[in-house]
């Protein structure tokens, strides 16, 4: 808190230059003038409160709601001027309020703070003082020399100085950060890379030179000093925290960026606070209601003065005013009766109404995780709630965005054909088939090359699980076992590896006959993704060529990417196609009749993949997603604004063409499939859409029933969720990559697949599966929507029904701002009497059976569009609450029919003292009964 006081107040600047220098082991210049620079520490901070600063921060928050604020400023009224009701009345309600809301809120961040700690107080190891040294991870500073070993992940983002590998090369996997399961390869600095010992680490005299913290993943520049001259130290030779060792014992990294600057924190996007359509609402309610209350203060003020200028009203014995009193200023006078009756109206506006709220939705969100239907048995994952904030916003959805590798399918490829000289070939039960031979053996090398050029061409490594002792590594080389594990950049390349392993255990390759058809009429199966396999080959002299100048572009200290493409181009020319492979990413289980019962339920479905056009189309086509008989329109391979403006209008007017030349009954069944459009665009062409012709894009979209995007970056996926505020939106996705769509939506969702868990843990709800999203909306977002919508209307009917006999009681006492109700009832009228009926009652109720809501998706439809809580059942429930008013309160005069205890004088037969516990006592607890019997 002392250094950031003193960064604002600019004493103590965070960064004095644009790069930072770091001694590696923290040896600092022993002489001459050395200023050591400040960084940050290790601690990953994502709470929102502190011991010091939860009262203020919480207070303010809490006071920016409308009804807390109001109920402030009636609170200091009343205890500024004299009032007909007791501050307690007003107080005692707020208090409770905002106890309860800072517990919640309060309890929530230390569960944060409980996580923080976790990985914070994490235990690494650091070489300190010629030896290692067990520490907590928060206890990393910049220069830091830290130990790392298999399956651990990186507490700092740390530069490769050596590894257990004789080449100074790791292998590192990246979910948590980007989403990618596929493996890594980094390198260590090539001064450092024979320093495999602690002692040697120790020794090291070296400073790397780089970069102020910044976001980018992918671009890392510096130099690392170590007996000149310089090494650049490039992406390459960077370790990201957050990433997983995989595939190598031990590697040794100096810290170089740590805690809250690290890229993996500066690529966490703060979680906007995300309101739902009801609490807007809610919002809009309170600001008529609070307009109610002023015309009925307002009116009342200006009655009293007008009838008590009448003479005949003279003042009453037992309330003659002083001469001070008559002679103050009129204008303070009118001021202090309109807040005197703004404070005796001002129950009108519910107090009670947010925290109702607040625990309905909290409790109601356990039920979510209790639901055995939303257990996925395999993987032991139940839906996890992170926000209950949203739950009524389930049963609002007119959008999903979803992704489509890990979400719609199973991220696990499986090789299923390849095609070799125009020749198709499928695998089954291990073994590649095809037509006409029975037994064959290759006779012109052709299928050998290519199976040859799959097995050996690749980045796949292979982990076996060793034990202690001698032992062969290479033992499970000829087949699987339970001890060897593939690690690979790409899981198409390990599922080619796996296939292709399996395919040549035996020593003779075979093909078996299976069925016959025209392989070269015949393509690949839709909907795999396909690898094209070439080859060129080379001579001695040329293949020295080429490795030489490898080695220049891979030790080059300047421009070496570009050296490296400039020769991967001299090699990849000329080649010689051998074939193609087909590898599958099969659906996940019921993804198709899932996607189905959201359009039946008036729910659009958008993909945003970044998969190919083709292979995209194709699984859109098997999930349903895409129907066979849809008119399929594209916008894709668009080079210019002006070119893929056209298209729009093309797609625009052959809409509205088809629509128009179309049957009479296709025009009328607007949900027929025959009637219903699907678009599809790539994200080049979506970057010009959206550049200057967003409207356009938008109409042609909302014409279509479903939409497809393909070759999606990251952020594109997030603005396309953004594209539509109005329309409540949903976002679903399983990777890393899929974080910026899921909070830009309103509802966000996180599938807790293979691809880390940082989609969970940013997301507002997680499901294991893609089909539990269909249950999550159609019931239990059904459910939500209708008790928290019954809720909201009844808090504000039932105190119109509860505050206007006050009204009304005005007319008979000469507007004397003469309270009806006793100060009990009205400061327990909200918190006791009437919360708990309607509290349990939005917790419980089920007005449709859950089996019929999934069986029958259309009923979603009737509460869309926020149609409980529309403008029109608002004035109903209002209405009602002043129809109920006045038979509350005309009901109770007549059975007390007319008082003898007083007199014609206004004086009474018993002692004064005795009033208001005769009169108005009985009075406001016939009342209440009343309003009691006929609310709950």
């Amino acid at each position: 808190m002392i250094r950031w006081i003193r960064q604002q107040l600019g004493f103590d600047p965070p960064h004095q230059s644009d790069t930072r220098t770091v001694y590696i082991a923290n040896k600092f210049p022993q002489h001459g003038h050395y200023i050591p620079q400040r960084f940050a520490d290790n601690r990953i901070i994502s709470s929102k409160y502190t011991i010091w600063n939860f009262i203020p921060k919480n207070l303010f928050e809490q006071f920016r709601r409308i009804a807390n604020f109001y109920f402030l400023i009636i609170f200091l009224v009343q205890l500024m001027i004299d009032t007909p009701t007791s501050p307690i009345t007003s107080g005692l309600p707020l208090f409770f309020v905002i106890t309860v809301t800072a517990i919640k809120q309060g309890y929530e961040d230390w569960l944060r703070h409980k996580a923080d700690n976790e990985v914070n107080g994490a235990p690494v190891f650091v070489v300190r003082s010629g030896s290692l040294v067990q520490t907590r991870s928060k206890n990393i500073r910049v220069g830091d020399i830290v130990r790392v070993a298999k399956d651990e992940t990186f507490p700092a983002d740390l530069v490769l100085l050596s590894s257990d590998r004789a080449e100074g090369t790791c292998h590192i996997t990246t979910a948590s950060l980007d989403g990618e399961t596929n493996l890594k390869t980094h390198y260590a600095v090539p001064e450092t890379a024979v320093s495999q010992s602690v002692s040697r680490l120790e020794s090291l005299q070296a400073v790397v030179e780089c970069q102020q913290p910044e976001a980018d993943l992918y671009r890392y520049h510096s130099q690392s000093d170590h007996r000149n001259p310089p090494h650049t130290v490039r992406s390459e030779n960077l370790l990201l925290r957050g990433a997983r060792l995989k595939n190598t014992k031990e590697i040794f990294g100096v810290a170089v960026y740590t805690g809250m600057e690290s890229k993996m924190a500066l690529n966490y996007k703060c979680k906007s606070q995300k309101r739902s359509a009801v609490e807007k609402s809610m919002n809009t309610f309170l600001i008529i209601y609070l307009g109610i209350l002023l015309f009925e203060a307002i009116l009342s003020t200006i009655l009293k003065y007008a009838w008590q200028a009448e003479n005949k009203w003279d003042e009453p014995f037992y309330n003659q005013k002083t001469d001070q009193e008559r002679n103050s200023s009129q204008i303070l006078k009118f001021i202090s009766d309109f807040l005197a009756f703004l404070v005796l109206y001002n129950f009108i506006i519910p107090i009670s109404l947010y925290v109702t709220v607040e625990l309905q939705k909290f409790l109601g969100s356990f039920f979510i995780g209790w639901d055995l239907d939303l257990y996925h048995e395999e993987s032991d994952q139940k839906a996890q709630v992170n926000t209950s904030d949203l739950n009524e916003e389930l049963g609002q959805v007119e959008y999903v965005f979803t992704d489509k590798t890990g979400t719609l399918t199973e991220n696990e490829m499986q090789f299923r054909e390849c095609s070799i000289n125009g020749i198709k070939y499928q695998e089954i039960n291990g073994k590649l088939t095809y037509v006409f031979v029975c037994v064959y053996t290759f006779q012109n090398g052709e299928e050998e090359l290519f199976l040859k050029a799959v097995s050996l061409c690749h980045t796949v490594q292979i982990s076996y699980d060793q034990t202690d002792g001698p032992g062969d590594p290479f033992s499970h080389a000829n087949g699987f076992s339970p001890q060897m594990e593939y690690y690979a950049s790409s899981p198409d390349e390990k599922a080619l590896v796996e296939a292709t392993k399996s395919c040549l255990s035996a020593r003779r390759y075979k093909l078996l006959h299976v069925l016959e058809f025209d392989a070269n009429r015949r393509r690949m199966s839709k909907g795999l993704r396909t690898l094209v396999v070439a080859c060129r080959h080379f001579s001695a002299d040329e293949y020295q060529e080429v490795d030489r100048r490898l080695h220049e572009a891979r030790t080059a200290l300047q421009q070496r990417e570009e050296r490296l493409v400039e020769v991967f181009n001299f090699i990849e020319k000329d080649l010689e196609l051998l074939g193609a492979t087909g590898v599958e990413d099969k659906l996940q289980d019921k993804v198709q009749e899932t996607i189905e019962s959201l359009r039946l339920a008036g729910i659009k479905v958008w993909v945003l993949t970044g998969d190919k056009h083709e292979t995209a189309v194709s699984v859109s086509l098997s999930c349903g997603h895409f129907h066979r008989t849809m008119n399929i329109l594209e916008l894709v391979q668009q080079k210019s604004d002006r070119e893929c403006a056209e298209q729009l209008r093309r797609l625009a007017r052959r809409y509205n063409t088809l629509l128009v030349q179309g049957p009479p009954v296709q025009r009328v069944v607007t949900q027929d499939h025959v009637i219903q459009h699907g678009l599809v665009v790539d994200g080049a062409s979506l970057s010009l859409a959206l550049r200057e012709h967003e409207k356009l894009f938008m109409e042609v979209c909302k014409n279509c029933s479903a939409v497809l995007c393909c070759r999606m970056a990251p952020l594109q996926k997030a603005k396309v969720s953004h594209l539509t505020p109005c329309p409540i939106t949903l976002a679903i996705g399983d990777g890393a990559n899929d974080v910026s769509m899921i909070q830009e939506a309103h509802v966000g969702i996180g599938i807790m697949g293979k691809e880390g868990r940082q989609a969970v843990r940013n997301s507002d709800y997680a499901i294991a599966r893609f089909k539990f999203l269909a249950k999550l909306l159609l019931v239990h977002g059904h459910f939500y929507y209708i008790r928290i919508a019954t809720l909201v209307q009844y808090f504000f009917y039932k105190n119109v029904c509860f505050i206007t006999p006050q009204f009304l009681y005005q007319f008979f006492c000469l507007f004397s701002q003469q309270t009806l109700y006793d100060s009990v009832y009205l400061t327990l009228y909200n918190i006791c009497f009437t919360s708990l009926p309607i509290l349990v009652y939005s917790l419980f109720e089920q007005l449709v059976h859950p089996h019929v809501l999934q069986s029958k998706p259309a009923l979603y439809r009737d509460i869309s569009k926020n149609s409980l809580l529309s403008f029109k059942t608002f004035l109903y429930w209002t209405f009602l609450g002043f129809c109920h008013a006045f038979v509350f309160f005309f009901g109770s005069y007549i059975l007390m029919g007319e008082d003898t205890t007083l007199m014609g004088n206004g004086q009474v037969s018993v002692s004064p003292a005795s009033l208001p516990s005769s009169l108005l006592f009985s009075y406001s607890r016939s009342c209440v009964s009343v309003a009691g019997l006929l609310l709950c």
